[in-house]
């Protein structure tokens, strides 16, 4: 007889975020037979959507929203996960013996353990030191950026994050040539669009953006070499990397603002891109899933004699 899904503030599991690595964390507990409730603050797979291209995961899905609708089918289907839509995670509270995750609508849900799989956000120009953008220029992220293959450009791409891949990967046809300005940290991420003839690096140590009344973009930066240059485009997108977005409560981040397993709470598993930069795949976000809900498995199993 199939089982049937919680209804109630308690279960054995409550997942925090909606993304892969939550939906996986779900579909992983169900198969071992623990009920969990999945907190979303949008829809699931929110991000897929806006990923154009994919080439990088099992299954034959080369889109993100194909992806996303095959991940939701599976968690409708899935009747030991009730999935909690629109609703926020305010603060997950974690002692000895459970955790309490608080929901925006008042809700106190308590389980033993808790999956955190909230991931990550664009990163605000603030937090970009070799960037200064006018507080009255307004530039729009390149992650889900909405471009005409006809469209010739010059565009103008801030940072080498890895959307810049996806986004070239989405518009193969598309002609114009973009120059991607970009600091330091970001030197490793620029091999995987070098050989694009329609990329121009441009490693900075500082650059200047601003808007004339026209909606033009003119750049002003200097290089690593120590020279001065500027450049203007039509378009200009920022590309500058993600910001963890934990919530608040007991999820502890480390200096970088990432939440890795090995500094949380016994009780709290984090999972997906909110473990680290370094693990931003789609494949590694539902891995670090299914294995965060197999470690609550295991950790509620009575000891052997």
């Amino acid at each position: 007889m199939a089982a049937t899904p919680p209804h109630d503030d308690s279960t054995d599991l409550i997942i925090v975020g909606g993304g892969p690595a939550g939906c996986a964390a779900a579909v992983m507990a169900a198969s071992v037979g623990m009920r969990s409730i999945l907190i979303e603050a949008d829809a699931l797979c929110t991000k897929l959507q806006h990923i154009g291209a994919l080439n990088n995961v099992v299954g034959g899905f080369t889109s993100g929203p194909e992806l996303a609708a095959a991940i939701a089918k599976d968690i409708a289907r899935t009747e030991l996960c009730q999935a909690e839509l629109g609703i926020r995670a305010t603060e997950v509270v974690a002692t000895d013996d459970q955790v309490t995750v608080i929901l925006s609508d008042g809700r106190r849900l308590t389980a033993p353990h808790a999956v955190v799989a909230t991931g990550v956000g664009p990163l605000p120009t603030d937090k970009a030191p070799w960037l200064t953008v006018p507080g009255d220029t307004v530039l729009p992220t390149l992650w889900g950026a909405k471009v005409a293959d006809h469209e010739r450009g010059p565009l103008l791409v801030l940072g080498a994050d890895r959307p810049l891949g996806t986004f070239l990967r989405t518009h193969p046809t598309l002609e114009a040539s973009i120059l991607v300005a970009y600091p330091p940290a970001d030197d490793y991420k620029i091999d995987e669009v070098r050989d694009d003839p329609r990329i121009t690096p441009l490693p900075v140590t500082n650059l200047l953006v601003s808007a004339d009344d026209d909606s033009q973009f003119a750049a002003q930066w200097r290089d690593r070499a120590g020279r001065n240059g500027a450049f203007g485009a039509e378009v200009a997108y920022l590309n500058l990397g993600s910001a963890p977005m934990p919530p608040a409560g007991a999820v502890t981040p480390d200096s970088t603002g990432y939440c890795p397993p090995e500094l949380q709470h016994p009780r709290i598993l984090t999972a997906g891109d909110l473990r680290s930069a370094r693990f931003q795949r789609i494949m590694a976000a539902t891995g670090s899933g299914s294995e965060a809900a197999l470690h609550a498995y295991y950790a509620a199993q009575p000891p052997s004699s």
